[in-house]
């Protein structure tokens, strides 16, 4: 019989199964081959499989040795086939005896997570998801994608995982499924045929870990700049995107950095699901296991669009995937590509990236809120007269009118004066604001749901807002006045509501509608 071993291949953020086949014939000459769509990584995997298992004191088959990656019509990438084609030439030549053990028993308790029986012995590979990448000692190293591999061997109904050591804590935030963290080929012998009795990996408390979050910097650090932190406020209320503008040194980064601390802390849902797209990219620190803090992503201004957006021969997730659930802060946000700035426009509205390639599509989760600053000038500072205003207006020119649309506020953030820097602090802090932000959001989930309210359609909006004449009044000024296009209306309507819901109010008010009015600075200017 020819054994067979589950292993997985990414797909973006996702994980599809791949089986592979060990085909060890002892009545042809010695050669090794790989069919099934293998990239350059996966073809010199039997190099590492080879070199490893004779320095770990295992027989190398003199016979010729196939190796199908199934499916056949799907690419192959990466080191992390390593393992399981050598769990299969082990198999194959005997090292391991899948018929020997049985497969743990899965015990339903009636409710939550199953439970396994432990009194199984060994594991059988057939039942068992494997991937790992093999150093020429034997010694197994980590991969990227485990937590989309887990997911996939819980769907599949699969007894247990088989992954690096090093990748065991990030394997188990998902429940459901054994996880067995190992750090040699050896070891993977004597789980398979039962004779090492090692422990699968405990199940992380996701919810635990999210409790124990706190802010890494405070508003209260943050000097002047109030009328700032009150459009922050309305912006984490709502999911806003947001731009300040004011000159260098004003603390715009330092403001941009503490926004996370007071937004909602996330879900376990959503904890995962960025979790599982640094582990993809590779990005996850294997110390920590889970992202618990909303991400704040900042790329320089030189990045590419496939850096930004997401790209590549083989997709890979960009900024503002990695930035999802959290915020992408875009500084000297004219200095950016105008291309790179405009292919964001789409991801900006659909909260998805959609990456087209010959060989299939691939869609990242974008779900972030935009956070950019800009100085009025290439110089930092306008200069007094006419001629700084010229140059202000150039330096803005260079972003496009539909961009900033789809910004919600645009905010002034200007020098803070000599009195404030010297006093003491005593401004806003990050738990008033964030206590604000929480109610603003509770009531805004009372009447809409899960849906923040910079997604609202024009039809939402219209059910849900009651606007009191005089402030369909007061909208309809500004609208005339300012020459605002129908998007940057329905985001004055978004901004408004999410307003009123950090005043309390049941309805629209004028005052309401005028603060929404005073955010969108960039259009006066421009």
């Amino acid at each position: 019989m020819i054994p067979k071993v589950r292993s997985f291949l990414l797909q973006g953020i996702d994980a599809l199964p791949v089986e592979i086949e060990v085909d060890l014939d002892d009545t042809q000459i010695q050669k090794e081959i790989v069919v099934g769509l293998p990239d350059a990584a996966v073809k010199e995997s039997l190099e590492r499989v080879r070199s490893a298992m004779a320095n770990t004191g295992y027989p190398i088959p003199v016979a010729r040795l196939l190796i199908n990656l199934a499916p056949a019509d799907v690419r192959k990438e990466g080191p992390m086939y390593d393992l399981p084609i050598a769990v299969g030439v082990l198999v194959a030549s005997g090292v391991i005896h899948p018929s020997t053990v049985r497969s743990p028993a899965l015990v339903h308790t009636g409710g939550g997570a199953p439970a396994f029986d432990d009194e199984s012995l060994g594991l059988d590979p057939r039942r068992v998801l494997i991937a790992g990448e093999l150093a020429l000692d034997g010694r197994i190293r980590p991969i990227r994608g485990v937590i989309a591999m887990v997911t996939l061997a819980r769907d599949l109904g699969l007894d247990a995982v088989l992954v690096p050591a090093a990748n065991a804590a990030e394997a188990s935030v998902v429940e459901g499924v054994r996880v067995f963290g190992v750090s040699h080929l050896s070891q993977v012998v004597g789980l398979f045929n039962g004779e090492l009795d090692l422990e699968p990996h405990p199940t992380t408390d996701v919810a635990a870990m999210l409790e124990q979050t706190h802010a890494s910097i405070d508003f209260a650090e943050v000097k002047g700049q109030e009328s700032v932190k009150r459009a922050l406020v309305v912006a984490a209320a709502g999911q806003h995107n947001i731009v300040m503008l004011g000159p260098a040194g004003t603390g715009k980064t330092m403001m941009a950095k503490a926004l996370p601390g007071i937004m909602p802390t996330m879900t376990p849902a959503q904890a995962i699901e960025v979790t599982r797209i640094y582990s993809s990219a590779g990005l996850l620190d294997s110390k920590r296991g889970l992202i618990s803090t909303r991400p704040v992503r900042t790329p320089h201004h030189t990045a590419s669009s496939p850096a930004i957006v997401g790209g590549g021969v083989i997709p890979r997730a960009g900024e503002i995937s990695l930035a999802h659930h959290g915020i992408l802060f875009l500084d000297e946000l004219p200095e950016f590509s105008r291309n790179v700035l405009e292919t964001m426009r789409q991801p900006m509205e659909d909260h998805v990236v959609t990456i087209a390639r010959s060989h299939g599509t691939v869609q990242f989760p974008a779900s972030f809120m935009l956070v950019a600053a800009m100085n009025p000038t290439p110089k930092g500072d306008v200069a007094p007269g006419e001629v700084g205003q010229r140059e202000m207006q150039r330096y803005l020119s260079r972003l496009s009118g539909p961009l900033l649309d789809r910004i919600d506020l645009h905010v002034e953030a200007p020098a803070v004066a000599w009195s404030e820097l010297s006093a003491k602090a005593t401004g806003t802090d990050t738990a008033t604001m964030r206590a604000q932000v929480i109610a603003a959001r509770e009531r805004a989930t009372r009447r809409q749901g899960d849906v923040p309210n910079s997604r609202l359609r024009g039809k939402q909006l219209d059910e849900y807002m009651a606007v009191e004449s005089s402030a369909k009044s007061l909208l309809q000024q500004a609208m005339t006045q300012l020459g605002l296009s129908a998007r940057a209306y329905d985001k004055i309507r978004r901004v408004s509501l999410t307003i009123a819901d950090l005043a309390g109010s049941e309805t629209v008010r004028p005052e309401h509608v005028g603060e929404a009015v005073q955010y969108r600075l960039l259009d006066r200017k421009l």
